[in-house]
């Protein structure tokens, strides 16, 4: 059940990263589901990765705040 998780949470976040530039809410989904993955991969004791993508996960969130603040700007 574990390895389906990750597996979903990886396939959501390629495609969100992807889709990216067409929305600020595929960022915003990039974010979460980076989270997801800091999540699997500490379910999976697998703790630098789990560091990592957890600063990922912030960054994204920097990059969705950003993103929306120059579109209302806009």
């Amino acid at each position: 059940m574990l390895t389906v998780f990750g597996s979903i949470v990886v396939a959501i976040m390629m495609a969100s990263y992807w889709l990216e530039p067409r929305s600020r809410w595929y960022v915003l989904v990039f974010a979460l589901a980076s989270a997801g993955t800091s999540v699997y991969s500490g379910l999976s004791e697998v703790y630098p990765i789990t560091v990592i993508e957890a600063i990922w996960a912030a960054v994204a969130l920097q990059r969705f705040m950003a993103r929306s603040r120059l579109e209302a700007l806009a």
